[in-house]
């Protein structure tokens, strides 16, 4: 190029596209950047959210098991030849091979040498009967010194050749069997070394006694309580030796074992790893591990056990159901957040359409355009998803694999769907106009169809195969099942709403005034003015109407499935249950009764060791209920657990050998024929009955497990006076369980005397009394339950997913109506000035676009209501929220209701009317001389 002068200048370049265009648009480009933002980040982070919420959960699960059911136990019989020093070298080779497979808790490791429990026959020693001595087992514990205290004397060392093994005890124990400091301890004799005996150079206490290391390492902390079968109760303890006395131990019992524990590390565990733990579990059990160890230890007796794989298991089935049932949620916010990113694509093909239209006329090819319009998205999309990927990939959870495809598939669409778009838009205008629209309705016709087939097929698999059972995995097709259904809705409701606005604006075509008429027509059109409008904007409002109430209905209906499961398992609202050795009085009784908030209460007496003999005179074990029949029957008829009608009870006074009217098991039902059943008590006395009824639950048992028989109190006392006292007490109202423990502290306890004293003591010595109250002494509360039950943190990461996911697709929802508000902003504004013109006011122009924007987000947020409940009736019924209960056999209790459908609809719809209102304001703004401008088109 030269100037007028004739001297060079410099040469006209083309401007760079990309950069044009971001200079001539820099909203739009903002808006997509953001858009992808927000979408690419929540496509990442539910993934990974999901996953932490599943390892806290597993984690959660495993810990409460307790320390022993969830080790490897390696154990083989002690040698006189083992050492300290080889005991910890066994240990460190099974902690290297076990290592490599399983996390294991360091702090958890125990090893060393334990023996059988041996009687201590020294004179003087508490015998809780003439022939049972206190038992004392002996071991070796690597460690021991760093989780006790020694109290008195010293620690054992190296036991002599010849005489007793020295040993320390725990103080408490010596004191409950009268062990001094320097006592040797005579256990008779046996083994190669003759006499047994051992002297107690020292005393110690634990530093923590309820620390889960000590499970299943014997009683280190006080002599134990053991119960026989035939009356022979004993106190057992455990002393612990030195190191290097263990050849000594070899002596002391036939039963003589080195032991090894390995603790899984709870919070090490990976839900999506399970299955591969518990196949590596296996092998050390039963298989080539196990063979390996033997070989490494150079012990052929090793063998190793473990409740491992049981636990696993279970946490495996719950973590599965519960993903099947949580993936519906976050599917749902798929589903609208890619109708957003597709109608965002329509909407920028139909703004850019005369550019394009213009491009194609200059003999720009369609590859060009598409490559341009590539690599235009590239720099506003790829820098926003990177960003997005990036914040949720810094959420702490050591996956990322789940995370990064779905945000690299949301990437892909919000890069892909504006040029696809413009291409689409390319291949129909070069199709005839007549041929064109047979083809295009055709391709309609066949993609809805398609979707349809796919909706009903996703349906059938659902109700054929259930969702959330335990031990079902995640299945796509089912999680979006419900998302099918709002598709196919929302396609139906597109098709229907321009058909329904057409007749109505029609019918209101007659009346006086024009605004019903004209925003009618115009609800029936799109925002350019063609009659078929888009699906988009109605399919995403319904999307989320319909996910969020469809998951509304599943978390109200845990919640009171959950109550119903609490109060069903307490017998009521309040349940009381104290030890066989006391009984409730009567003043406790009508205390309770008197409390704020009992509707209805009443003591009952529960003999669970009678026998019912039936008309055969075969015996059975069953439990008696003796109870008061109208409070009875109404803690029946409120918690649903054996209704009957308490007239079925009412039995006339009379003396032992008159029968009082009985409810019977449904087992007992086949041998009430013929004869008069009766129950046998361990007292020896009969209780003749007769046949009132056959329940199949009833409330004083939750879960009885054994037959049962219930009987009125009245009648049953005058016959049997011992069936008077009361042992339980159930309770149904609204009123403070503190309460009621308070009442029973201060009017129903019963001091225990003789064994049941001393079997009292030991609980409590174990930390089995609670809120204050003696062991034995239970109160039950169905709120407190619930709310145990609600604790499951795998519970609150399914329900946290859905509430995530409801407010994720209620934004996208949203962003869908403003869209296509803004979108058809200036087509309308420009109506509305040249209506100006005519007279039209500011209000009527107001009330216009309210008339043509309202009605199609009410009928959105109505069809999606409905869509939800219909979602619910054909899919509730195969749907088993036993998982997020936290409670068995409650099943398939999902069932449509009305409230949770009722407020995500109306929460949206309300939503929905106000972005309208808002959008009606700024647009009745505009100024006519703006919108009139010389030589606009629109």
């Amino acid at each position: 190029m030269t100037t007028e002068a004739g001297t060079p200048g410099p040469a006209l370049r083309p401007a760079h596209w990309v950069r044009a265009r971001l200079r001539a648009s820099p909203l739009a480009a903002l808006f997509t950047a953001a858009l992808v933002l927000v979408t690419v980040f929540l496509a990442a982070a539910f993934p990974r959210v999901a996953d932490r919420n599943a390892d806290a959960a597993l984690a959660d699960y495993v810990s409460h098991q307790g320390i022993y059911p969830t080790s490897l136990h390696a154990a083989s019989r002690a040698r006189p030849t083992d050492t300290a020093d080889g005991l910890d070298a066994v240990q460190r080779e099974l902690v290297a091979r076990v290592g490599r497979e399983l996390p294991l808790s360091r702090s958890g490791l125990a090893h060393g040498t334990r023996t059988a429990f041996n009687d201590m026959y020294n004179p003087g020693y508490a015998r809780l009967a003439e022939e049972t001595a206190p038992g004392l087992s002996l071991a070796y514990l690597h460690g021991l010194a760093d989780r006790v205290t020694l109290t008195d004397g010293t620690w054992p060392g190296n036991a002599p050749a010849a005489g007793p093994l020295p040993i320390v005890l725990s103080r408490t124990a010596a004191d409950t069997v009268g062990i001094k400091l320097g006592d040797v301890v005579d256990s008779g004799t046996g083994g190669p070394t003759g006499r047994r005996t051992a002297v107690v150079t020292g005393f110690y206490r634990v530093k923590d006694p309820l620390d889960p290391f000590w499970d299943g390492l014997g009683c280190p902390d006080r002599a134990c309580l053991n119960l026989g079968t035939n009356g022979d109760n004993r106190w057992r303890t455990t002393g612990f030796v030195d190191g290097a006395s263990l050849s000594a131990l070899t002596g002391w019992g036939q039963t003589v074992e080195d032991f090894w524990r390995l603790p899984v590390d709870p919070g090490s565990l990976r839900a999506d790893r399970l299955d591969r733990i518990r196949a590596a579990v296996q092998p050390f059990l039963t298989g080539q591990a196990a063979t390996a160890l033997v070989a490494a230890t150079k012990r052929a007796d090793l063998r190793i056990s473990s409740f491992l794989p049981d636990v696993l298991a279970r946490a495996a089935a719950r973590y599965h159901a519960a993903m099947a049932l949580s993936a519906i949620g976050p599917a749902g916010a798929a589903g609208v957040a890619t109708v957003v990113l597709l109608l965002a694509a329509v909407l920028g093909a139909d703004r850019r359409a005369t550019e394009i239209r213009l491009l194609y006329a200059r003999g720009g090819s369609r590859r060009g355009v598409v490559l341009r319009l590539l690599g235009e998205g590239a720099v506003t999309v790829l820098p926003a998803a990177a960003l997005g990927t990036l914040l949720a990939v810094l959420l702490p959870t050591p996956r990322w694999g789940h995370a990064v495809l779905a945000a690299l598939a949301a990437t892909l669409l919000a890069l892909l769907a504006f040029p696809a778009r413009v291409a689409l838009l390319w291949s129909r205008q070069r199709v005839a106009r007549g041929r064109g629209r047979v083809i295009g309705t055709l391709r309609r016709v066949i993609g809805e169809l398609a979707v349809v087939a796919v909706t009903v097929v996703a349906v059938a698999e659902v109700r054929r195969r259930g969702v959330g059972h335990a031990g079902s995995d995640v299945d796509p097709l089912l999680a979006a099942a419900p998302l099918l259904l709002a598709v196919t809705g929302g396609l139906l409701l597109a098709r229907i709403v321009p058909v329904v606005f057409g007749r109505l604006a029609a019918l209101t075509k007659r009346g006086r005034g024009l605004i019903g008429f004209l925003g009618l027509a115009r609800a029936a059109r799109d925002g350019s003015g063609r009659r078929r409008r888009s699906p988009l904007p109605v399919l995403a409002l319904l999307i989320a109407v319909t996910t969020t109430g469809f998951g509304a209905t599943v978390l109200d209906t845990v919640e009171h499935s959950r109550m119903r499961a609490a109060r069903a398992a307490t017998g009521g609202d309040i349940a009381i249950t104290v030890p066989d050795y006391a009984t409730l009085p009567e003043s406790f009784t009508k205390a309770a009764a008197e409390l704020p908030g009992v509707r209805t209460s009443t003591g009952v007496r529960v003999d669970s060791r009678a026998l019912f003999i039936g008309a055969d005179q075969d015996y059975t074990k069953a439990v008696l209920v003796v109870a008061e029949p109208r409070a009875y029957a109404e803690i029946a008829r409120s918690i649903g657990a054996g209704e009957f009608n308490a007239a079925q009870l009412a039995g006339a006074p009379g003396g032992a050998d008159t029968p009082v009217p009985a409810l019977f098991s449904r087992d007992l039902a086949g041998r009430l024929a013929t004869g008069t059943p009766k129950v046998h008590l361990l007292t020896g006395n009969d209780l003749l009955t007769t046949v009132a009824g056959v329940v199949t639950a009833t409330p004083a048992l939750p879960d009885p497990g054994l037959p049962f028989v219930v009987v009125p109190a009245g009648p049953a006392a005058q016959r049997l006076p011992e069936l008077g006292r009361m042992n339980k007490w159930l309770g149904v109202g609204d009123f403070d369980p503190d309460q009621v423990r308070a009442t029973l502290l201060e009017r129903g306890l019963t001091q225990p005397t003789g064994i049941t004293k001393l079997i009292a003591e030991d609980a409590a010595a174990a930390g089995r009394g609670t809120h204050g109250l003696p062991p034995g002494y239970t109160v039950g509360s169905s709120r407190e339950y619930a709310a145990q039950l609600a604790e499951d943190p795998l519970q609150q990461a399914a329900g946290r997913l859905f509430r995530y996911a409801a407010f994720a697709g209620a934004g996208f929802a949203l962003l869908a109506a403003l869209l296509t508000l803004f979108q058809a902003a200036p087509d309308r504004a420009a109506v509305l000035a040249r209506l100006r013109t005519m007279g039209l006011r500011p209000r009527q122009g107001l009330a216009l676009i309210i008339a043509e924007a309202l009605p199609q987000a009410l009928a959105a947020a109505v069809g999606g209501g409905l869509v939800a409940a219909a979602a619910v009736g054909l899919l509730g019924s195969a749907f088993d929220i036993s998982t997020l209960v936290g409670a068995d056999e409650v099943g398939n209790a999902l069932s449509p209701t009305v409230v949770p459908v009722l407020l995500p609809t109306v929460g949206l719809a309300l939503v929905a009317c106000v972005a309208v209102v808002l959008e009606a304001l700024v647009a009745g703004r505009r100024q006519i001389a703006t919108e009139l401008r010389a030589g606009d088109g629109r």
